[in-house]
């Protein structure tokens, strides 16, 4: 069954640029599907695609339009508003099947919502992150500090507008067990699709290195930090170490180059924090992918610490004697090989190409389900 599907989808940002959407689409367009998305202009991107990808001009000049907008966007939703009516002109002439909208927290789910219902089709939303994973308003306090008073009202508001979306939505699909729990009350169509990797980008081969390369790549919250990390370096005291940090603001790199630095590591980090539940980092599954030695920390205590003993990735810790323990341990591989490689087990299902396959089927369940 050949679906013409509407996507929207918050922007696309550094330095992934939104790999479970860009996976999917790409899929779906090599099955023979139409699609088209629908978003918010924010950073330039240069990854290819086949697919068009429109966005909304940015309708803000300086950081105190910017500042307003945001305020008034809390009191009013009119970000989402604004952006759901420029959606609508955008496809009025136009037929789908269903909408499908993928959002961190809340936007854009208004606009997939409203034209849904518009066009009576059905529609599919897709949670990535859930505010309540993360203690407090931590997803909202990295922003500028007039808007951290209003953290906690901007979280609690978000969540109301995000959950009458997901009542009313044909189905959900989200990324861990923990989310599904969690968002079961709201809609009983609640599917798990695991984060993943690509595994055209993300596959192991071994590649000797002069110097012991521990790597970070992506964002660090507020609820990350990379101490222990820092002081089992220090404490060890060996010769030839280097700590990578490739976040958006220190040594980024390329997207298309993320695999190749991952196979020039010795040991990839995954941050997280013990506070946080059912965070299933894409670093994670990308380190998985290249067969890399992972260590988390701090530990988790929860779903990632037991997918990566399950899996054989490497270590989740708290405790700075086990950190050294697994740095020294894979050190004297390093030394003996030039490289480190984990045996890890069953990492196929963790790939994206099976969860686009489930993407897939649920979209054309739905549709059928709708049409009868």
């Amino acid at each position: 069954m050949t679906l013409n599907i509407l996507i929207v989808a918050d922007p696309f940002g550094k330095p992934s640029y939104a790999p479970r959407l860009r996976y999917l689409c790409d899929y779906l367009v090599r099955q023979g599907h139409q699609i088209v998305v629908y978003t918010e202009q924010f950073q330039s991107y240069d990854f290819p695609h086949a697919y068009p990808i429109i966005e909304k001009p940015i309708a803000y000049h300086n950081t105190w339009e910017w500042a307003w907008q945001s305020l008034w966007s809390l009191l009013t939703d009119w970000r989402n508003r604004r952006f759901s009516q420029w959606v609508k002109e955008q496809v009025k002439e136009h037929q789908f099947d269903l909408v499908f909208c993928t959002t961190f927290s809340t936007f854009p789910l208004r606009a997939a919502y409203e034209v849904a219902r518009e066009k009576h089709i059905p529609l599919i939303t897709d949670i990535r992150d859930l505010d309540e994973q993360v203690p407090g308003a931590q997803y909202q306090s990295h922003r500028q500090w007039w808007a951290r008073p209003f953290s906690h009202w901007y979280k609690w508001t978000n969540i109301r507008r995000r959950n009458r979306v997901l009542h009313a939505a044909d189905a959900v699909t989200t990324i861990s067990p923990w989310h599904v729990d969690f968002i079961r009350p709201l809609n009983k169509n609640v599917e798990l699709i695991y984060n993943g990797y690509d595994p055209a980008q993300f596959y192991a081969q071994d590649i000797a290195t002069n110097t012991f390369q521990i790597s970070y790549i992506g964002k660090i919250y507020e609820f990350q930090n990379t101490y222990l990390i820092e002081q089992a370096i220090r404490e060890l005291n060996l010769p030839n170490i280097k700590l990578n940090l490739h976040t958006p603001d220190h040594l980024p790199i390329p997207l298309d180059r993320v695999g190749d630095e991952l196979r020039q590591s010795s040991i990839a980090i995954v941050l997280t924090n013990p506070e946080t539940r059912g965070m299933m980092t894409t670093k994670f599954y990308e380190a998985l992918g290249c067969e890399k030695p992972i260590l988390c920390v701090p530990s988790d205590n929860g779903l990632l610490a037991k997918t990566i003993r399950e899996t054989n990735a490497g270590l989740a810790s708290s405790d700075i004697n086990d950190i050294k323990e697994f740095i020294l341990d894979k050190y004297h591989e390093w030394q003996k090989k030039g490289f480190t490689r984990q045996a890890v087990i069953n990492k196929e299902q963790f790939s994206r190409e099976k969860q686009a396959q489930q993407f897939e089927q649920l979209f054309t369940y739905c549709v059928q389900t709708w049409q009868k």
